[in-house]
């Protein structure tokens, strides 16, 4: 498999990486970025998406079938990060198994290789969203389409989703509306295009969602971050549907 070609993700114009080194920040895509981005999720292909030293962005496919992809600075090596020079000749390496894609540094690099916040040791599945830094680069994992088994439960534990009134759930997928479009990369809805679109008032808007927080288990979290990920785990769990955003 090769990268996607550059005419479809190089930018309109030069833009830098975004400071934390995220290549798929929030509002961080220019338009022809997201379109070759949510040209590859239809294409059905695992993928990883990066930024160059020049600050374009870059697809790489992994695909389906059983193989191994090195990563490393040397130009031999299937995906090379030539630019960055905290990362070693051969950093890691990529293996498909059992339907899954895998990360493994053992020992092979200087700096080491992270997942999300975590140091890499020996092999780690990889989910779909993961974000792996190798030196000052970060790559995002994108499982496309690929069918997801599940979050494992425990034995004795059941996976139990919160009950929901016809309010709540309104509420919540207009919450969710702004992804129809936008797929993953779209910003869930303020608090007044909520009450705009339900005919409701703000503080209506403000009593349901503060409820959803807390049946979610999220009002601990900063409150830049409850909103994004209350509609996350509502789309990730069906609560919210496709079909329901229409």
């Amino acid at each position: 498999m090769s990268r996607i070609p550059d005419t479809l993700i190089r930018p309109v114009s030069a833009m830098q990486p975004p400071s934390d080194g995220d290549p798929l920040a929030p509002h961080s895509l220019a338009p022809r970025e997201l379109k070759a981005v949510l040209e590859a999720e239809r294409a059905g292909e695992p993928f990883l998406a990066y930024r160059d030293g020049e600050g374009c962005l870059k697809l790489y496919v992994l695909g389906r079938e059983d193989r191994t992809v090195t990563l490393g600075r040397r130009h031999e090596t299937d995906l090379s990060v030539a630019w960055d020079g905290q990362v070693s000749g051969l950093h890691a390496e990529l293996e498909r198994l059992g339907g899954e894609w895998t990360i493994e540094d053992d020992g092979l690099s200087t700096n080491g290789t992270f997942v999300g916040e975590t140091r890499a040791k020996g092999r780690q599945r990889l989910r779909d969203g993961d974000r792996v830094r190798v030196g000052r680069t970060v790559l995002v994992y994108n499982a496309a389409d690929v069918a997801a088994v599940g979050q494992t439960v425990t034995a004795g534990e059941r996976l139990a989703l919160p009950a929901l009134t016809d309010s709540q759930r309104r509420v919540l997928v207009a919450l969710c509306r702004p992804y129809r479009d936008g797929g993953r990369y779209a910003a869930p809805a303020s608090n007044q295009q909520i009450a705009d679109d339900l005919f409701l008032s703000l503080d209506a808007v403000k009593m349901h969602l503060r409820t959803l927080f807390g049946r979610f288990e999220l009002s601990e979290l900063p409150q830049n971050q409850k909103r994004a990920r209350l509609a996350e785990i509502a789309l990730e769990q069906g609560i919210v549907s496709e079909r329901d955003l229409v």
